[in-house]
Formats: structure tokens, sequence, C-alpha cells
């Protein structure tokens, strides 16, 4: 069985998010998306950052009746400081060989991971899929990035859209759709008293109006 990690601060959770790993799920046949709310990240602290009991609850709120996702508090529960590379290690631990699993990053977020705590390991435990919104109108960032942070030992083949490494797991880009929805974009426009509506699902404008979030 395939199934995806996708991990976040969710700061909050939004319909661009519901609406890309959709589609990542269904473009490579994944039986299950494991969502993955952090605690604070320890190489990117925020400063608005709401409790993690109220984002793990806007995201479980998000998921009724959307089929095959999974919310997972292995970050929140997780003493200290919470790394990617703990969390993929817990995943493939627990369910050993029955899963494939794949991590699923956004774009800025891989042009972020050379902070990460032991990224060459990331790359030697699971597949990468790389969600691209269009912001490169080719590949050649991407490429010219993975050769000088990451290993130079990947080659591109464009027909695909896939690194392939010797060593390391395959790396796979994902073009989905462009939705201009951001959680930045959403805090920004509670704290200016501006709708949300169909930016966030209902469940989660309830939470936040009826918690004063990001006030």
């Amino acid at each position: 069985m395939k199934a995806g990690l996708f991990g976040g601060t969710f700061n909050p959770f939004h319909n661009g998010h519901l609406g890309i790993i959709e589609y990542v799920k269904k473009k490579y046949e994944l039986k299950k998306i494991f969502l993955i709310p952090s605690s604070t990240p320890p190489h990117k602290p925020y400063l608005n950052l709401a409790p993690a009991n109220d984002r793990f609850t806007m995201v479980k709120e998000s998921l009724k009746d959307h089929e095959g996702f999974v919310l997972s508090d292995k970050e929140l529960i997780r003493k200290g400081p919470s790394f990617t590379i703990d969390t993929i290690n817990e995943f493939k631990k627990e369910y050993g060989q029955d899963i494939k699993f794949f991590l699923l990053i956004g774009s800025d977020a891989f042009l972020d991971i050379t902070t990460w705590k032991h990224k060459d390991k990331i790359f030697e435990a699971v597949q990468i899929i790389i969600m691209l919104r269009g912001q490169w109108k080719n590949y050649n960032a991407i490429v010219s990035f993975i050769d000088e942070n990451i290993s130079k030992g990947y080659t591109f083949h464009e027909q695909d859209n896939i690194f392939f490494h010797k060593k390391k797991q395959k790396i796979i880009i994902c073009k989905v759709p462009k939705i201009d929805i951001s959680s930045t974009m959403i805090r920004a426009r509670i704290k200016n008293n501006e709708s949300i509506k169909d930016l966030v699902p209902a469940n989660v404008e309830k939470i936040i109006r009826t918690k004063e979030l990001y006030k």
C-alpha cells in the first residue's frame, strides 16, 4: 500500500491544503495520506502560532467526509523539538513493510530543507513528492538546488518529472493546481477583520472565531 506523509503547522488549515492533497492522493494512487500537525518547528519559529490543540482540532474538523485522510498527533505528543526524520522513522517502524511512504512537501518548504535535521537521511528513507504550484517556468531551479544542496548523484528524467539516484530514494515533481490561498493570507484577513469565507472549511472558521485566534 502507498501512503503520503504531510506535515506542517497548519496555522490554520485551509481549503488550499485540502485541494492539493486530494489532487496528489488521486494522481499517485495513495491509499492514505497522514496529516501531521507540528508543534513548534525547530527551524522556523512562529510569532503568531495558534495553540497546538486548536490547530489539531482544525485539521480534524476539516477531514470529516474526506476518505483516506488520517490525522496523526505524533509530533504534538513527542517531547522536545520535533524533526521530520524522527516522524518518518516512527511511521516506518509502526507500519513496517505494509506501507510504502512518500513525503509530501511544498516547493517553498523543500527549498528550506537544508536547515532540517539529518536531511541526508530523509532522502535515504522515503521518496519525496515536491508539490509545485507553478512559481518556476521550468525545473532548472530545482535541478540546480538539488545538485548544489542535496547530492550531485541525481539524474533528472524530465519526461517523468523524477530525479533518480543510485543510493537515495526518488524525488518526484508534481505540478499541483494553483490555489491562491495561504495561511499567511488568512491570518492577515482575520487581523484586518476581513472575511475568510470559502478560504477555510466552515468548521475551521467557527473554531477561529470562537477561540479568537490570530487577532
